[in-house]
């Protein structure tokens, strides 16, 4: 294909690849997918009611976790939807424009999810390194800014990404790779050559993703330094289990992101499968640890279950 990339035709639409290497098993796909996306969206959702409706959450901890749960919403509506109605159909287009949206969208809310995760480590960091300075340092208003602050700087970085990407055109074969309009698979398709541009998006991808990372392993080392520090087994106990769910989430976002992100010499058709964990699997995972593992939220889950089941007597 990428020989008849001769052909300097503007292209107006991209068809994407998506599964239909796979057409056998496409409504299989369908059907978990769909599984997974109602089951992401019933966790987030009610995440997200939980921290609203119990003023017992309305603390910087569950006010992050809110946001996070938002953000990756709307990160699987930018991607799941297409993605579902393309299985179902052999009309698997997406305009130029829409293609420019769904990316800025997919990478703006993704690195909102990284500053987020790191913002949620930082505020660990507060509550066990500085617990008397803490409600101090960490605010509702504070935490709200922090929360808009992340996602500033993951669009600014989705828009710079975006629109190096789009400022050239882009010439036939339209055939996108993949299932969603990935940078990597979309950038190869501009003309003229595309690599310097490649190279550098995925220098901003890399430094973003590896730079989040690198402050949440730092604010845990102060962590663990000050944990270790502590007496009773049962101070360390209670210190380590308000950072197990985030420190488990932070593994499970940034690993499958690294393996897509810090493949060497990687295209939009090896990606196809590979993208699957960090684009569908990770956005259920998160939820379901958080909500598992918090016995914060699993009281108010039973508070806002028996208060319903009063009403309805």
């Amino acid at each position: 294909m990428q020989t008849m990339k001769v052909n300097q035709t503007i292209l107006k639409e991209f068809i994407l690849a998506g599964f239909s290497v796979y057409p056998h098993g496409q409504i299989f796909l369908f059907v978990v997918f769909l599984c997974l996306y109602l089951l992401t969206l019933t966790g987030n959702l009610a995440i997200m009611g939980l921290t609203w409706v119990d003023r017992s959450l309305h603390t910087p901890m569950y006010l992050f976790l809110g946001a996070l749960s938002f953000s990756e919403t709307c990160y699987t509506l930018t991607i799941i939807p297409k993605m579902l109605a393309d299985l179902l159909t052999q009309n698997r287009s997406i305009s130029v424009t829409g293609c420019g949206l769904q990316m800025c969208f997919f990478l703006g809310l993704g690195g909102t999810n990284c500053i987020v995760l790191t913002l949620m480590g930082y505020d660990r960091f507060l509550a066990i390194c500085n617990p008397l300075r803490y409600p101090l340092l960490m605010t509702n208003v504070v935490c709200g800014q922090l929360v808009a602050s992340a996602w500033a700087g993951g669009f600014f970085i989705s828009l710079i990404e975006t629109a190096l990407i789009f400022r050239a055109s882009f010439c036939s074969p339209n055939l996108v790779k993949h299932f969603f309009c990935h940078m990597r698979a979309v950038v190869r398709l501009s003309c003229p050559d595309s690599d310097l541009t490649e190279s550098i998006v995925t220098v901003i991808s890399v430094s973003g993703l590896m730079g989040t990372f690198l402050l949440i392993v730092i604010t845990y080392v102060f962590i663990l330094s000050t944990v270790f520090r502590i007496p009773s087994a049962e101070g360390k106990q209670k210190a380590f289990s308000t950072c197990v769910s985030h420190l488990s989430v932070v593994v499970v976002h940034f690993g499958f992101a690294a393996i897509v992100y810090l493949k060497p010499e990687a295209s939009g058709g090896d990606d196809t499968l590979m993208a699957v964990p960090y684009t569908v699997i990770t956005p259920f995972l998160s939820p379901l640890i958080f909500s598992l593992r918090n016995k914060d939220m699993k009281n108010a889950l039973r508070k806002v279950l028996r208060k319903r089941s009063f009403l309805n007597k």
